[in-house]
């Protein structure tokens, strides 16, 4: 058996967190066995579907790096097929023509709820043997119901979950197709997983009472029934579903924010699955380990720290200049003055050990391109007369040494004794005046990067 995996969401907005994961799952698998990783948009709910949700689903799947195999496949686009299909199960006597109107089927719910029973179509237009059927109201366009079997069980072994028993007694006669003709989402999804050969479906666990209606669908028409796999849904810290005030959702937010998709990737994989004490991966290495029994049968916590941990990991792993495209646009929106300034590759190789994010690297990156505006209580509480002479000292020296780190570092630590005083005294109100800062890396790590010229105008300004 050739492994097929889909990942096949709903453009009714972003592709969120759960999404991705969901993604990185099917994609990994079919990797993982040789296989085939489907990409198709369930665009059947018209209205809420848009064109820039579609986008925003292909960016983020391209960001992450998950290239589908076949696809993108659109729902809409098969309407003739899924047409075919409902024909062919209301000539089998599969489905059936339901003539019941919006009015009647909340009068069967509201009877039912006051009953205290569970609702279910009432099978009014369910035709049964020996059964007479109510006249055909004029000029009402019916609906196409699946006729379910009304007793027994469903019975699949959940790859995530274990075997999971639901009675057709607790499923309804499903509406397969709308009174227009449209037809409705599980019974879209069947026909796709049907006709794409799918083997394993993996999706969130929202999708576990969907499954026994689509297992009877399938079974109805005599399909192969693929495995299924029902991931648990992914909480905040505080334990509740993950939403916008746990921090970005959208993946695409993600690259705004400054991560990289590898750092993203890396997170998601262990969110919810385990490779023994494994924390830090890539993705080849993910594929080759990657299986569904190590798969967590409870909610997975969203830690943003830890995420922010992995990224810090993936930067300093990352080549300078790939990381210079990445910062580049974090500068020029926050106004950074490029020209005649230091060069940015040297600049990242000096600050990237220590941020978590791109926006925080381009944040430190800044104090090398921007004019110092240093507060005036720190210039009275930091620069005095000892310190002045010793600056103007320092500024003499500077003007003839040879501009390297180890040359500047001997300058300052000559300045240091002939001055008898302490590092922070010299280090602190030099940082002060070059960058208007009085946290910075190494001293002579920024003098160097700055440059003579721009160190001798900045020393001279308070000499």
């Amino acid at each position: 058996m050739t492994v097929r995996t889909r990942f096949a969401p709903s453009p009714t907005g972003f592709l969120h967190l759960g999404g991705a994961r969901t993604a990185l799952y099917s994609w990994a698998y079919a990797r993982r066995f040789g296989g085939t990783f489907i990409l198709r948009i369930e665009d059947t709910d018209v209205e809420r579907s848009t064109p820039e949700a579609v986008q925003a689903i292909i960016d983020g799947m391209a960001w992450l790096g998950l290239q589908h195999d076949e696809g993108p496949f659109y729902q809409m686009r098969h309407m003739d097929r899924y047409r075919e299909v409902i024909q062919k199960m209301l000539d089998e006597g599969t489905a059936y023509y339901c003539y019941s109107s919006a009015e009647e089927v909340e009068a069967m719910r509201e009877r039912q709820r006051a009953a205290g029973e569970k609702w279910r179509y009432d099978g009014t237009w369910r035709p049964e043997p020996g059964k007479t059927l109510p006249p055909i109201p004029a000029g009402r366009q019916p609906v196409v119901r699946f006729k379910n079997a009304l007793t027994g069980d469903v019975t699949w072994n959940d790859l995530v979950k274990g075997p999971i028993t639901i009675s057709n007694e607790e499923m309804d006669d499903l509406i397969i197709a709308r009174s227009d003709g449209t037809p409705t989402y599980n019974f879209c999804v069947v026909v796709d997983d049907w006709d794409m050969k799918i083997t394993h479906v993996i999706r969130g666990d929202d999708h576990v009472n969907n499954t026994p209606r689509q297992i009877n669908i399938l079974r109805a028409l005599g399909a192969t029934l693929p495995q299924y796999a029902h991931l648990p849904m992914i909480l905040g810290a505080d334990g509740e579903k993950l939403s916008k005030r746990h921090g970005a959702v959208s993946v695409m937010d993600y690259p705004e924010q400054g991560y990289l998709p590898e750092a993203v990737l890396n997170y998601l994989a262990r969110l919810g699955w385990s490779h023994g004490d494994d924390e830090i991966f890539s993705m080849e290495q993910f594929c080759e380990w990657f299986d569904l029994d190590h798969l967590s049968k409870s909610a997975a916590q969203f830690n943003m720290e830890k995420m922010a941990w992995l990224n810090n990991h993936y930067i300093r792993q990352a080549d300078d200049a790939r990381l210079e495209k990445l910062v580049l646009p974090f500068l020029q929106r926050d106004g950074a003055k490029l020209e005649d300034a230091p060069a940015l590759q040297p600049v990242i190789a000096l600050l990237k050990e220590r941020v978590n994010t791109i926006a925080e690297l381009a944040d430190a990156a800044m104090l090398f391109y921007r004019d110092p505006q240093p507060e005036a209580a720190l210039l009275s509480q930091h620069l005095n007369d000892a310190s002045r002479a010793a600056l103007a000292d320092y500024l003499q020296q500077c003007k003839a040494v040879e501009w390297n780190r180890e040359a500047l570092s001997a300058v300052m630590k000559g300045v240091l004794s002939s001055h008898k005083l302490k590092m922070p005294q010299l280090a602190m109100p030099l940082r002060l005046v070059l960058t208007g800062q009085l946290q910075t890396p190494s001293i002579d790590a920024v003098v160097h990067l700055l440059g003579r010229e721009t160190v001798l105008a900045r020393l001279q300004k308070y000499i």
